[in-house]
Protein backbone atom coordinates (compact mmCIF):
# COMPACT_ATOMS: atom_id res chain seq x y z
CA UNK A 1 0.00 0.00 0.00
CA UNK A 2 1.03 3.60 -1.27
CA UNK A 3 0.30 6.17 2.00
CA UNK A 4 0.28 9.97 1.47
CA UNK A 5 -0.72 12.25 4.37
CA UNK A 6 -2.35 15.63 3.73
CA UNK A 7 0.03 18.20 5.46
CA UNK A 8 -0.44 22.15 5.71
CA UNK A 9 1.59 24.22 3.45
CA UNK A 10 5.02 24.88 5.40
CA UNK A 11 5.17 21.15 6.10
CA UNK A 12 4.62 19.99 2.34
CA UNK A 13 8.69 20.08 1.05
CA UNK A 14 9.27 17.82 4.49
CA UNK A 15 6.54 15.56 3.43
CA UNK A 16 8.63 14.30 0.28
CA UNK A 17 10.41 12.22 3.12
CA UNK A 18 7.06 10.14 4.36
CA UNK A 19 4.65 10.15 1.55
CA UNK A 20 5.18 8.14 -0.98
CA UNK A 21 3.23 10.18 -3.02
CA UNK A 22 1.47 13.33 -3.31
CA UNK A 23 -2.20 13.89 -2.50
CA UNK A 24 -3.90 17.21 -4.00
CA UNK A 25 -7.49 18.87 -2.41
CA UNK A 26 -7.58 21.35 -5.37
CA UNK A 27 -9.84 24.00 -3.81
CA UNK A 28 -6.55 24.97 -2.01
CA UNK A 29 -5.42 25.39 -5.46
CA UNK A 30 -7.09 28.48 -5.69
CA UNK A 31 -6.77 29.36 -2.30
CA UNK A 32 -3.25 29.23 -1.76
CA UNK A 33 -0.48 30.41 -4.57
CA UNK A 34 2.36 28.42 -2.50
CA UNK A 35 0.11 25.27 -2.74
CA UNK A 36 -0.19 25.75 -6.48
CA UNK A 37 3.03 26.02 -6.70
CA UNK A 38 4.36 22.81 -4.72
CA UNK A 39 2.06 20.97 -6.88
CA UNK A 40 3.41 22.31 -10.36
CA UNK A 41 6.88 21.55 -8.98
CA UNK A 42 5.79 17.94 -7.50
CA UNK A 43 4.78 17.84 -10.93
CA UNK A 44 7.70 18.73 -12.84
CA UNK A 45 9.76 16.68 -10.59
CA UNK A 46 7.67 13.35 -11.88
CA UNK A 47 5.91 12.55 -8.49
CA UNK A 48 2.83 10.31 -8.27
CA UNK A 49 -0.35 12.81 -7.45
CA UNK A 50 -3.68 11.62 -6.65
CA UNK A 51 -6.29 14.43 -7.26
CA UNK A 52 -9.29 15.13 -4.80
CA UNK A 53 -12.30 16.43 -5.47
CA UNK A 54 -12.50 17.69 -1.66
CA UNK A 55 -16.13 16.66 -1.45
CA UNK A 56 -14.22 15.71 2.70
CA UNK A 57 -13.47 19.28 3.02
CA UNK A 58 -16.23 21.24 1.09
CA UNK A 59 -19.28 19.27 2.31
CA UNK A 60 -19.84 18.50 -1.76
CA UNK A 61 -17.59 17.93 -4.57
CA UNK A 62 -15.36 21.26 -5.75
CA UNK A 63 -16.86 23.12 -8.94
CA UNK A 64 -17.03 21.35 -12.04
CA UNK A 65 -15.20 23.97 -13.49
CA UNK A 66 -12.53 24.89 -11.25
CA UNK A 67 -11.86 20.82 -11.12
CA UNK A 68 -11.76 20.50 -14.92
CA UNK A 69 -8.86 23.26 -14.90
CA UNK A 70 -6.87 22.18 -12.39
CA UNK A 71 -6.77 18.48 -13.91
CA UNK A 72 -6.17 20.09 -17.27
CA UNK A 73 -3.37 22.07 -15.62
CA UNK A 74 -1.88 19.40 -13.15
CA UNK A 75 -2.51 16.45 -15.23
CA UNK A 76 -2.46 14.17 -12.05
CA UNK A 77 -1.78 10.40 -12.32
CA UNK A 78 -5.05 9.77 -10.74
CA UNK A 79 -8.26 12.03 -10.22
CA UNK A 80 -11.26 11.07 -7.90
CA UNK A 81 -14.36 12.28 -10.03
CA UNK A 82 -17.21 13.63 -8.18
CA UNK A 83 -19.16 11.81 -5.68
CA UNK A 84 -22.55 12.47 -3.31
CA UNK A 85 -22.06 12.09 0.02
CA UNK A 86 -23.68 8.89 1.68
CA UNK A 87 -26.03 9.14 -2.05
CA UNK A 88 -25.56 5.72 -4.34
CA UNK A 89 -27.78 6.77 -6.94
CA UNK A 90 -26.48 10.35 -7.16
CA UNK A 91 -22.87 8.88 -7.19
CA UNK A 92 -23.34 6.44 -9.55
CA UNK A 93 -25.34 9.15 -11.82
CA UNK A 94 -21.95 11.15 -11.81
CA UNK A 95 -20.21 8.47 -12.38
CA UNK A 96 -21.67 7.69 -15.70
CA UNK A 97 -21.60 11.28 -16.56
CA UNK A 98 -17.77 11.59 -16.07
CA UNK A 99 -17.52 8.88 -18.30
CA UNK A 100 -18.18 11.16 -21.08
CA UNK A 101 -16.03 13.89 -19.98
CA UNK A 102 -12.32 13.93 -21.66
CA UNK A 103 -9.48 14.10 -19.35
CA UNK A 104 -5.57 14.53 -20.43
CA UNK A 105 -3.74 10.94 -21.66
CA UNK A 106 -2.80 9.25 -18.63
CA UNK A 107 -5.34 10.82 -15.66
CA UNK A 108 -6.77 7.64 -14.06
CA UNK A 109 -10.49 8.03 -13.22
CA UNK A 110 -11.20 6.82 -9.98
CA UNK A 111 -15.07 6.25 -8.51
CA UNK A 112 -15.61 6.79 -4.88
CA UNK A 113 -18.79 4.32 -3.18
CA UNK A 114 -21.31 6.37 -1.43
CA UNK A 115 -24.48 4.87 0.13
CA UNK A 116 -26.19 4.63 3.40
CA UNK A 117 -25.96 0.51 3.58
CA UNK A 118 -23.86 -2.15 2.83
CA UNK A 119 -26.47 -3.07 -0.35
CA UNK A 120 -26.11 0.40 -1.54
CA UNK A 121 -21.98 -0.06 -1.21
CA UNK A 122 -22.56 -3.54 -3.74
CA UNK A 123 -24.64 -1.69 -6.24
CA UNK A 124 -22.14 1.44 -6.16
CA UNK A 125 -19.10 -0.91 -6.22
CA UNK A 126 -20.95 -3.23 -9.27
CA UNK A 127 -22.36 -0.42 -11.40
CA UNK A 128 -18.77 0.79 -11.28
CA UNK A 129 -17.24 -2.17 -12.51
CA UNK A 130 -19.85 -2.46 -15.26
CA UNK A 131 -18.69 1.40 -16.48
CA UNK A 132 -15.49 0.43 -16.57
CA UNK A 133 -13.29 2.16 -13.88
CA UNK A 134 -10.45 0.58 -12.90
CA UNK A 135 -9.87 1.67 -9.50
CA UNK A 136 -12.46 2.25 -7.15
CA UNK A 137 -12.16 4.62 -3.70
CA UNK A 138 -14.16 3.65 -0.27
CA UNK A 139 -14.54 6.78 2.40
CA UNK A 140 -13.90 6.15 5.63
CA UNK A 141 -16.68 7.73 7.81
CA UNK A 142 -20.19 6.29 5.97
CA UNK A 143 -22.48 5.97 8.70
CA UNK A 144 -23.63 2.33 8.23
CA UNK A 145 -20.09 1.46 8.67
CA UNK A 146 -20.82 1.72 12.70
CA UNK A 147 -24.75 1.69 12.52
CA UNK A 148 -25.25 -1.68 9.97
CA UNK A 149 -21.54 -3.56 10.28
CA UNK A 150 -20.00 -3.17 13.20
CA UNK A 151 -22.30 -1.16 16.00
CA UNK A 152 -19.46 -0.85 18.97
CA UNK A 153 -19.61 1.62 21.78
CA UNK A 154 -16.69 3.39 20.34
CA UNK A 155 -18.12 4.85 16.97
CA UNK A 156 -14.72 5.86 15.30
CA UNK A 157 -13.62 2.35 16.06
CA UNK A 158 -16.68 1.10 14.94
CA UNK A 159 -16.59 3.18 11.65
CA UNK A 160 -12.85 1.75 10.94
CA UNK A 161 -14.02 -1.70 11.48
CA UNK A 162 -16.78 -1.27 9.42
CA UNK A 163 -15.03 -0.69 6.24
CA UNK A 164 -13.28 -3.43 6.59
CA UNK A 165 -16.31 -5.63 7.23
CA UNK A 166 -17.50 -4.13 4.23
CA UNK A 167 -14.46 -4.79 2.01
CA UNK A 168 -14.10 -8.68 3.40
CA UNK A 169 -17.54 -9.37 2.99
CA UNK A 170 -17.31 -7.86 -0.66
CA UNK A 171 -14.34 -9.89 -1.08
CA UNK A 172 -16.10 -13.39 0.17
CA UNK A 173 -18.73 -12.89 -2.15
CA UNK A 174 -16.55 -12.19 -5.21
CA UNK A 175 -17.54 -8.80 -5.88
CA UNK A 176 -14.38 -7.31 -5.04
CA UNK A 177 -12.06 -9.46 -7.56
CA UNK A 178 -8.13 -10.05 -7.77
CA UNK A 179 -7.58 -7.24 -10.51
CA UNK A 180 -9.30 -4.94 -8.79
CA UNK A 181 -7.77 -1.81 -7.63
CA UNK A 182 -9.17 0.18 -4.26
CA UNK A 183 -8.08 3.13 -2.64
CA UNK A 184 -8.84 4.36 1.06
CA UNK A 185 -10.37 7.56 1.89
CA UNK A 186 -9.04 9.25 5.65
CA UNK A 187 -9.53 7.05 8.50
CA UNK A 188 -11.19 7.36 11.75
CA UNK A 189 -8.59 5.24 13.79
CA UNK A 190 -4.88 4.87 12.55
CA UNK A 191 -4.72 1.19 13.28
CA UNK A 192 -7.19 0.00 10.76
CA UNK A 193 -5.34 -0.22 7.97
CA UNK A 194 -3.04 -3.35 9.75
CA UNK A 195 -6.09 -5.53 8.90
CA UNK A 196 -5.82 -4.95 5.04
CA UNK A 197 -2.47 -6.56 5.29
CA UNK A 198 -2.84 -9.28 2.41
CA UNK A 199 -5.45 -7.97 0.53
CA UNK A 200 -3.33 -6.58 -2.64
CA UNK A 201 -5.86 -4.90 -4.51
CA UNK A 202 -5.71 -2.14 -2.06
CA UNK A 203 -2.80 -0.22 -3.64
CA UNK A 204 -3.11 3.56 -2.48
CA UNK A 205 -4.16 5.24 0.93
CA UNK A 206 -4.78 8.74 1.89
CA UNK A 207 -5.01 10.09 5.47
CA UNK A 208 -4.18 13.15 7.19
CA UNK A 209 -4.41 11.23 10.61
CA UNK A 210 -1.20 11.48 12.18
CA UNK A 211 -0.75 15.46 11.06
CA UNK A 212 -3.73 16.21 12.35
CA UNK A 213 -3.20 14.42 15.97
CA UNK A 214 0.06 16.44 15.64
CA UNK A 215 -1.97 19.71 15.65
CA UNK A 216 -4.13 18.70 18.52
CA UNK A 217 -1.11 18.08 20.44
CA UNK A 218 -1.18 14.07 20.11
CA UNK A 219 1.40 11.59 20.44
CA UNK A 220 0.01 7.84 18.83
CA UNK A 221 0.64 5.07 21.81
CA UNK A 222 2.37 2.44 20.49
CA UNK A 223 -0.72 1.23 19.49
CA UNK A 224 -2.44 4.36 17.78
CA UNK A 225 -5.94 6.20 18.73
CA UNK A 226 -9.25 5.30 19.93
CA UNK A 227 -10.62 8.76 18.28
CA UNK A 228 -10.43 10.14 15.55
CA UNK A 229 -8.48 14.06 15.63
CA UNK A 230 -10.41 16.85 15.75
CA UNK A 231 -8.46 19.27 13.70
CA UNK A 232 -8.96 19.19 10.00
CA UNK A 233 -6.70 20.19 7.17
CA UNK A 234 -8.32 23.79 6.33
CA UNK A 235 -7.67 24.52 9.79
CA UNK A 236 -4.25 24.88 9.45
CA UNK A 237 -3.32 24.95 5.61
CA UNK A 238 -1.49 28.06 6.35
CA UNK A 239 -0.18 27.98 9.84
CA UNK A 240 3.48 28.50 10.31
CA UNK A 241 6.14 25.61 10.90
CA UNK A 242 6.19 24.68 14.17
CA UNK A 243 9.10 22.78 15.60
CA UNK A 244 7.29 21.40 18.31
CA UNK A 245 4.44 20.10 16.10
CA UNK A 246 7.00 18.65 13.83
CA UNK A 247 8.56 16.90 16.56
CA UNK A 248 5.28 15.70 16.84
CA UNK A 249 4.44 14.69 13.09
CA UNK A 250 7.64 12.94 12.90
CA UNK A 251 6.82 10.41 15.88
CA UNK A 252 3.12 9.97 14.42
CA UNK A 253 4.14 9.40 11.06
CA UNK A 254 6.87 6.97 12.13
CA UNK A 255 4.55 5.37 14.97
CA UNK A 256 1.85 4.98 12.11
CA UNK A 257 4.50 3.18 9.81
CA UNK A 258 5.46 0.57 12.78
CA UNK A 259 1.34 0.21 13.58
CA UNK A 260 0.38 -1.15 10.33
CA UNK A 261 3.67 -2.70 9.40
CA UNK A 262 4.23 -0.45 6.31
Amino acid sequence: MKVSHEVPIAYLEASNWFNDYDYCLPHLLDLYPDYEKYFREAKQKGRYIIMDNSLHELGEAYNTDRLLYWVNELKPNEFIIPDVWEDAIKSMRNAKEWLHVELPDGVKKVAVVQGKSFSDAIKCYHTYKLLGYEKIAFSYGAGYYHTEMCPHPNRDIGKALGRLLVISKMLEIKAISRSDEIHLLGCSVPQEFLYYKGIEQIKTIDTSNPIMAAFDGTLYNDWGLLEKPKTKIDDVIGDKTNFQVYQKIEHNVETFRKINNL
